[in-house]
């Protein structure tokens, strides 16, 4: 690692569930069949913004539950061979959830997912995650937590109950629409960094056009907050505190597999902040980030810092994020 690095970590107080992905040439109509032409079962969810983020040298830490049996064991055996620790023991009252996600031939995903233990939070982990924080810690909250009738409540409270020197950064996921009013309303509130993809940010402003939805969004939020609209191979919007929203243009590449895509450029984003970058090279990085990610096939494809180096070329971005090089 860099020796100029801080020592913020990342927290995950979210879910790291398996992934069952299959390929398709493309979703079969309802009532339909398609044959899958590639299937492979991976560690997902939250996983994806951890291994990120550690890649480029940060710390990560999972504070989300796991269970006992096959899927749980793949969690684990996935974070440690990714060099990332775990802040709760063994749930042993069930197996962890999965989904099943799937590609079509354009590299677009589609998931359903069913949850284990990881959906049955009690007061007493949430205390122990709470407890197990260090200042200067940078949390990731998922809108997957808090959609769950259990976990949802516990974790709006956890939030709003976090001490200023930890940065709340909220991804918001598909299923925001679902998530009660009385749950989200609190971790806006308490929200530091907002990164949602162009659909989740229209779910919640009810616009199309990502720049005014991040100017809608940063609305709901405190002053002094920022937010993220991730746009694909467009880059994303930046509404940085304090300043208007800006287009950070992206990297063109050929896409085969844009799962989990959007959690690379969340774990890149928050790993480029707490090393001390400011937010406009931060989302510059998380761009090329995201775009080396759907270059390669599987769910945790992050670049670590030789490989985004390496992706970036002559673009003086990789002297401004890691100075003479990686190490």
């Amino acid at each position: 690692m860099s020796r100029r690095e801080p020592g913020r970590r990342l927290v995950l107080a979210g879910n790291v569930i398996a992934d069952l992905v299959i390929e398709i040439p493309a979703l079969p109509e309802r009532g339909g069949d398609v044959i899958g032409s590639r299937t492979e079962l991976t560690a997902g969810g939250g996983f994806n913004t951890l291994v990120a983020a550690r890649r480029l040298g940060t710390e990560a830490v999972f504070a989300g539950l796991h269970g006992t049996g096959p899927y749980g064991d793949l969690v684990r055996e996935s974070l440690a061979a990714e060099d990332i620790g775990t802040l709760l023991p063994v749930r042993k009252d069930g197996d962890t959830g999965f989904t099943v996600a799937l590609v079509d031939g354009g590299g677009e995903r589609t998931f359903v997912t069913s949850f284990g233990v990881d959906a049955r939070l009690t007061e007493a982990e949430v205390a122990r995650v709470a407890g197990r924080l260090r200042p200067g810690d940078l949390v990731q909250l998922s809108g997957y937590g808090l959609v769950m009738p259990v976990n949802g409540p516990l974790l709006s409270r956890f939030t709003t109950e976090l001490p200023a020197d930890i940065t709340v950064c909220f991804d918001p996921a598909p299923l925001v629409a679902d998530i009660p009013e009385q749950v989200i309303a609190p971790v806006l509130a308490r929200t530091d960094w907002l990164s949602a993809n162009a659909r989740e940010a229209r779910l919640m402003t009810g616009h199309k056009d990502p720049r005014t939805a991040a100017t809608a969004l940063r609305k709901r939020l405190t002053p002094g907050a920022g937010v993220l609209v991730r746009a694909d191979k467009d880059g994303c919007w930046l509404a940085a505190p304090g300043e208007s929203p800006v287009r950070v243009p992206g990297f063109p590449v050929r896409a085969v597999d844009s799962n989990g895509a959007g959690d690379a450029h969340v774990g890149a984003f928050l790993a480029l902040l707490g090393q001390g970058h400011d937010p406009l090279t931060a989302a510059r990085g998380a761009n090329a980030a995201a775009a080396f990610a759907v270059t390669r096939r599987g769910p945790a494809t992050a670049p670590g810092r030789a490989e985004l180096v390496s992706f970036l070329g002559e673009d003086p971005l990789a002297e401004r994020l890691f100075g003479a090089g990686p190490s």
